[in-house]
């Protein structure tokens, strides 16, 4: 678990370095997401380390929330002095997600066979 917990954390660095040296308009951690995305497509199957420390991750992943959320309680008087765009904001992110995700879904059945197969 700690060699794949490393390997992240070097993905994330990598991503990283390939931001500053590129100037890319992404976070770090994102271009090293993707580059773990290719590494598997390459790869064709997840490493049994990988899978494990992701379950240990998603399984936990509650308290990955409790720094914004102490973060919230810190600066409440600035969440209540901006409430109505904070709204707003959650309101509309969460339309558009839902959105872009039935969109995404609708356009990727279209390859799926009537047997339930892909194409």
């Amino acid at each position: 678990m700690i060699g794949s917990i490393a390997a992240l954390l070097v993905l994330q660095l990598i991503g990283t370095i390939v931001i500053r040296l590129t100037g890319i308009p992404l976070p770090g951690p994102v271009v090293g997401m993707l580059l773990l995305f290719v590494y598997l497509l390459w790869r064709g199957a997840t490493p049994k380390p990988f899978e494990r420390t992701a379950q240990g991750l998603l399984q936990n992943l509650a308290l990955l929330f409790v720094p914004a959320g102490v973060g919230i309680i810190a600066h409440l008087h600035a969440v209540a002095d901006q409430w109505i765009a904070l709204s707003v904001t959650i309101v509309a992110s969460a339309t558009i997600t839902l959105v872009v995700t039935a969109a995404t879904l609708h356009w990727l059945l279209k390859w799926r066979r009537p047997d339930g197969e892909w194409e």
